[in-house]
């Protein structure tokens, strides 16, 4: 099997992850450059002694390497007002992207929901942490059941969360909010994240609530433990924090959520997620790193296999 080169820009907490991952993990995929702006970053340092050929001049430090024309795929994991930016010169550069940032130049990823229906497509972005964690949970409800409002709290340990996370907040709760919609199925989204304190810091937690129509609570928790099973496969940390909550609601209750009259009564689903971090480069606490770059991994093994060589784009 060919692996294919790709490049890493962004040497903070998840782009250094994500080239631990690629090193350890990767099938079809070879790391070939890490991209950064801050020459003593520890990423850099670190891919420097693992033999990864690195920059420190962004990228336009990249396009300088003659390993650039050998690029089949490039990792952004910088931030949202960055990826703008660097989308425009990638595409013009006929490079396939996987934008790990909330900025959503491309369409909405999320491998275990609709990976293979935008498999062509030349920019996939990744959503968020919460994003990838709690959409495919509202996907599993929607095929049991029409849901009509979705909401999602998302909290991380606050030592996890960097200066990309810290910037792009509301980026986040837009972005996850219109992923709910268009990925998740829901005819409304909500996203919430919480920054937590708490010493010794805790794991990754995630509560998705939703107000479905009608719907069977049997073939919903079904729905949702299949569809826990399908993230796990290739976030191993990702598990059901306790069973399935389910609470019959009237039609006053239901309007009362949805701020708007509501004419039938529903069913609430309320899914608590945790999720844990497989360590590659930070503490087992930061599951919301290792989602995003678990899911990126999963999503770039997936693009390999049909995607054509640098070389034959050129």
């Amino acid at each position: 099997m060919q692996r294919r080169k790709v490049a890493v820009i962004g040497s903070g907490n998840i782009g250094t992850d994500l080239m631990l991952k690629l090193l350890r993990h990767s099938r079809r995929l070879e790391m070939a450059v890490l991209v950064g702006v801050d020459a003593a970053s520890d990423g850099l340092a670190r891919a420097r002694a693992l033999g990864v050929a690195t920059t420190h001049d962004g990228l336009d430090g990249l396009r300088r390497m003659p390993v650039y024309a050998d690029i089949d795929l490039v990792f952004d994991a910088t931030s949202a007002a960055a990826h703008l930016v660097h989308a425009d010169t990638l595409r013009a550069d006929g490079k396939r992207v996987v934008d790990l940032t909330p900025a959503a130049v491309g369409p909405y990823v999320v491998p275990a929901v609709n990976l293979d229906a935008h498999a062509d497509a030349p920019n996939l972005n990744m959503v968020t942490c919460g994003g990838q964690a709690t959409i495919p949970i509202v996907a599993a409800i929607a095929r049991a059941a029409p849901v009509r409002y979705a909401e999602i709290v998302a909290s991380i340990a606050s030592k996890s969360a960097g200066p990309g996370t810290r910037a792009n907040i509301d980026e986040f709760t837009e972005t996850t909010a219109r992923a709910l919609e268009q990925v998740g199925g829901a005819r409304r989204g909500k996203a919430i994240i919480v920054l937590n304190p708490a010493e010794p810091p805790l794991v990754m937690r995630d509560t998705v609530y939703c107000l479905t129509e009608g719907g069977d609570a049997a073939a919903i928790r079904a729905s949702v433990r299949a569809m826990v099973a399908t993230v796990a496969g290739y976030v191993p940390g990702y598990r059901l924090k306790q069973d399935v909550q389910f609470e019959r609601l009237d039609a006053a209750a239901c309007a009362a959520i949805l701020g708007e009259p509501a004419a039938q009564a529903g069913l609430k689903v309320s899914v608590f997620l945790e999720v844990e971090g497989a360590g590659d480069y930070l503490p087992a606490y930061a599951g919301n790193l290792d989602i995003m770059t678990s899911a990126a991994l999963a999503a770039g093994e997936h693009l390999a296999a049909a995607l054509p060589t640098a070389r034959e784009v050129a």
